[in-house]
């Protein structure tokens, strides 16, 4: 089983966030510095992490947050895999750039490194910053809704909000599709931008047990950022979180009748000698999710579609189908698109296909 690095560093960021005494949470930060270790024991048989680039470097700036040192050859591996583009597929790449680019900042900013590494790491998230830009779509958003986000925290964190013009943009299309973010996770990934802040904060947040803060911190308080056309302060954007708040939500409303969804499954070569290996109609209720039409495909007779999933924040994550497993040696995924090839940009248990719609699940290679 892999290291739980990813959920042990995000479970330190919202402990950090409370301000805890010290002593209760020292030997997570100790266990965390050892999964980071685990995690690499991949590098020498695949070349990258057990888990993944996105939780590796959750766990390096969930260290940098609790101002804990870490081992230069642990950050250069990171470095080494933003320079080789080896962080990821499709908006996952987003993601995973984002979080590095924050623990980059984070201990540059910290100066938890030497004054060459600090170089190397400023320079590396301001590159990251501009990638983002550069991958931003003509409705505004940074590889996916849900990647979006993060790619404001690195604009916000590394101070390019104030002149990158993508900043506006993608805070534009944010603000249009607030209905997307339903979960914990991803609330918690777009309040911050919403205060005009980043996880960065997290690291300069005045505990009463801390000595004061230093003058290299920044009070983000203070920042302007440029939106829609204007310059709007942080401050504004706080009654917006409001519609994010989960209290009192209402149920989705019973939607009557029926729908078909094609259902179709392909797996190319290498993986497989025939592409097409599921091809069928699947009827579902009108307020079905992607996991309710697989769930229903697998009731259908015969009895020859299975599937596996996997819980995360993020909600229920597509493994296995038909006996098939993505794995992360082989670096394969299952990847969700609608026919006939625009992928999806929500989850199984979030995207609700249209009547006559035809979903793809595709193994597909990272």
């Amino acid at each position: 089983e892999p290291p739980h690095t990813g959920r042990l560093a995000l479970y330190l960021l919202g402990l950090r966030a409370t301000c805890p005494p010290a002593s209760p949470h020292r030997s997570l930060v100790t266990w965390l510095k050892y999964y980071l270790e685990e995690d690499w024991t991949g590098s020498r048989r695949h070349g990258h992490p057990l888990t993944s680039y996105y939780q590796y470097g959750l766990g390096v700036l969930a260290l940098c947050e609790h101002h804990k040192r870490v081992r230069e050859e642990v950050i250069r591996r990171l470095l080494t895999a933003q320079r080789h583009g080896r962080l990821g597929h499709g908006g996952n790449t987003v993601d995973t750039e984002a979080v590095v680019a924050l623990a980059f900042t984070c201990l540059e900013q910290r100066r938890l490194v030497g004054t060459e590494l600090a170089a190397e790491l400023r320079a590396a998230a301001h590159g990251a910053s501009r990638s983002m830009a550069e991958a931003q779509g003509s409705d505004g958003i940074i590889g996916n809704i849900y990647s979006t986000p993060w790619a404001l925290q690195v604009f916000l964190a590394t101070g390019t909000c104030q002149t990158e013009p993508a900043f506006g943009q993608a805070m534009a299309a944010l603000l249009e599709n607030l209905g997307a973010f339903s979960t914990a996770a991803t609330m918690a990934q777009v309040l911050p931008v919403l205060h005009g802040r980043s996880y960065l904060d997290v690291a300069s947040m005045h505990c009463q047990e801390e000595p004061g803060r230093s003058p290299g911190q920044r009070d983000w308080c203070q920042r302007w950022c440029h939106h829609r056309g204007v310059w709007v302060s942080p401050a504004l954007w706080r009654p917006l979180a409001d519609t994010l708040t989960p209290l009192d939500m209402e149920p989705l409303a019973e939607v009557p009748g029926n729908k078909t969804v094609q259902l179709v499954v392909e797996c190319p070569l290498p993986w497989c000698y025939e592409l097409r290996l599921y091809d069928r109609a699947v009827p579902v209720p009108a307020a079905a999710s992607l996991l309710d039409v697989l769930q229903a495909a697998a009731a259908l007779e015969p009895r020859d579609f299975k599937f596996h999933t996997q819980d995360t924040p993020q909600g229920p994550f597509l493994t296995q189908v038909l006996g098939l497993e993505a794995r992360q040696e082989k670096r394969n995924y299952w990847q969700l698109l609608t026919a006939p090839n625009t992928p999806l940009q929500m989850g199984i248990a979030d995207y609700r296909p249209q009547d006559g719609e035809t979903l793809i699940l595709r193994l597909s290679e990272w």
